[in-house]
This record gives structure tokens, C-alpha cells and sequence, in this order.
């Protein structure tokens, strides 16, 4: 006798099912915008020793681009890298098309950082540990 069912586990990190689910996701909201241009992209800053001194890592999709990852180390902060990866960002979603860009920030990360950078606040969402809220931008992208 065979057991047919199917099975729910739940486990740790799971690289195989992300790239999957990302996969169908994809495949759907593709399906459902008529917008098949998904396309990754990053931004680097390399000292002279080659250790990197920040990142940025973004995406573009039909006319909208996003930042999912910018950082940059605490040694050459304040000396305007942040600024440059930002604008390196958008020059780049502005040639892949985008008129607009959205990120998001917690509230103990950049959120003025970004609000001076042209970025409007559309939201936030309460509940991050420490009492603190993600909060959500986004900015017209202007030649």
C-alpha cells in the first residue's frame, strides 16, 4: 500500500524551492501585467586594496525600477557613496526605461537619506522588531 498525500514540511532555507517559487511568480505576474522584462542589476564601490567599500543591488520591471539592497561601510560613510550608488541606480533604471523607482527603508536605516533624495513616502507598515516601521518610497524618475 502506497500513501499518495502530499506532503507539508517545514525546514530551514530552502535555495531550490526560492528559485522555483520566484520562477512561477514570475511566470504569473508576467502573465498578469503583459510585462516580461524582469531584469536584475547592481551598482559596486571597490577601494583600491579590492574590498568593497558599498553596493547596491535593484531591479527593473516594464517602466518601474526598484532597490532591494544598498549599503555602504561604515568607514566611507558620509563621504557621499551612498549619494553616487543612488544616482548610479537611477541612471541605470532611466536607460532600461523606468519612470519611476520604489525602495523601501526601516525606520533606524535611511528614510531621510532617501526623502532628500526626492523620494515620497507611499506607507508604512508597523511591527518591525525593536518598535520601528519599514517604510515604503517611491520617485518619478525625470531626465
Amino acid at each position: 500500500m502506497t500513501n499518495d498525500e502530499p506532503v507539508l514540511r517545514t525546514g530551514d532555507s530552502d535555495k531550490e524551492l526560492e528559485e522555483l517559487l520566484g520562477d512561477r511568480l514570475s511566470e504569473f505576474n508576467n502573465a498578469a501585467t503583459g510585462v516580461d522584462e524582469e531584469t536584475d542589476f547592481s551598482v559596486r564601490v571597490t577601494g583600491a586594496d579590492g574590498e568593497i567599500i558599498g553596493g547596491l543591488t535593484g531591479w527593473t520591471w516594464g517602466d518601474l525600477g526598484g532597490i532591494e539592497l544598498l549599503w555602504v561601510h561604515e568607514d566611507h560613510r558620509h563621504a557621499g557613496w551612498g549619494t553616487r550608488l543612488l544616482q548610479a541606480a537611477e541612471a541605470e533604471a532611466r536607460r532600461r526605461g523606468c519612470a519611476r523607482m520604489t525602495v523601501s527603508s526601516y525606520s533606524f536605516q535611511a528614510p531621510d537619506f532617501y526623502a532628500r533624495h526626492g523620494y515620497r513616502e507611499t506607507g508604512r507598515l508597523p511591527g518591525v522588531p525593536g518598535g520601528h516601521e519599514d517604510v515604503y518610497f517611491l520617485k518619478e524618475l525625470s531626465d
